[in-house]
């Protein structure tokens, strides 16, 4: 399996993550949308979006290793966050590449401000798609 990730000299120059990514065939992982919440099912940091980024970020690095998968194996994600301030957006972006999950942000991303998540006082939330290694 490879995967390729290039941004076109004619669009326009991004954060850090990539305009397409190409994934030869093979297996992929499609991680649920991760939450601020820990294995017991507690939402962490009600109204912080650094504690709820954190643990946000973390869940995925373990529901990838639970299919042989790194950061690095990441072709897709897509953060949405609880805000329409553009600050709050940027911030949540600095926080996710500073954390251990920071690799799977060069890959093609999204990020979205939006009314409301599913669970109450949950601000942040991220889909994951993961090309598997043989």
């Amino acid at each position: 399996m490879m995967i390729s990730r290039s941004s076109p000299d004619d669009l326009h120059v991004t954060p850090g993550y990539h305009h397409v990514t190409v994934v030869s065939a093979g297996r992929t992982a499609y991680i649920a949308g991760q939450c601020p919440l820990d294995a017991e099912g507690v939402l962490v940091g009600p109204g912080d979006f650094d504690a709820q980024v954190d643990r946000v970020a973390a869940n995925p690095v373990i529901a990838l290793g639970s299919v042989g998968a790194d950061p690095e194996h990441v072709v897709r994600t897509v953060i949405y966050v609880v805000s329409a301030d553009r600050g709050v957006l940027a911030s949540v972006w600095r926080r996710f590449l500073e954390s251990p999950l920071a690799p799977a942000f060069t890959t093609a991303s999204t990020l979205l401000g939006v009314a409301q998540l599913g669970f109450p006082g949950q601000l942040v939330e991220l889909d994951v798609t993961a090309a598997l290694p043989a």
